[in-house]
């Protein structure tokens, strides 16, 4: 049976950020197959201002999970990485951030999981490693690029602080 493909963002602002983002490709990896990791960005908190910065990236995981059972094992690689979503400050400071973005292109709505992410149009913080990825994909929806909605966030509000991080290898 193929692989189903799915792009996973990372991200974390407390501890030592690096080290959590390659615990969670090593987890990923328990889900299936890496396929492959964008470089590390360093972006300012979005919503919630008074934390640290993130470091953020985007991997492309092959697996045989169905999206839900993917949503569920992307929680449980939180929970074991000390995120308590419950209890947590929404928005706020966070070991280890996964956010399931696409998969295989679906678009898909129910109580607990939306397809697309549905704030990946919104966040240059994702849609540039995303871009770095995979140039080609696009929205499921709309169609467009990774390039031209991070153009069209650009020009909406001028884009998020985003600095590419000192190359840390992932895979």
């Amino acid at each position: 049976m193929p692989l189903s493909s799915a792009f996973v963002a990372l991200g974390s602002n407390l501890g030592d950020r690096a080290v959590n983002l390659q615990a969670a490709v090593v987890a990923l990896r328990e889900l299936g197959e890496v396929r492959a990791v964008s470089p590390i960005y360093e972006t300012a908190p979005v919503g919630f201002l008074a934390q640290p910065d993130f470091l953020n990236a985007v991997a492309l995981l092959g697996t045989a999970l169905p999206p839900e059972g993917l949503l569920d094992a992307l929680l449980h690689i939180e929970r074991s990485h000390g995120r308590d979503r419950q209890h947590a400050v929404p928005k706020g400071p966070r070991t280890l951030d996964l956010d399931l973005l696409d998969y295989d292109g679906r678009v898909l709505e129910t109580p607990r999981l939306t397809l697309p992410h549905p704030e990946l149009k919104n966040r240059a913080f994702v849609l540039r490693p995303l871009l770095d990825l995979a140039p080609d994909w696009r929205h499921p929806v709309s169609h467009a690029t990774a390039a031209e909605l991070l153009q069209a966030l650009k020009e909406r509000d001028g884009g998020q602080a985003i600095r590419l991080y000192r190359p840390i290898e992932l895979l």
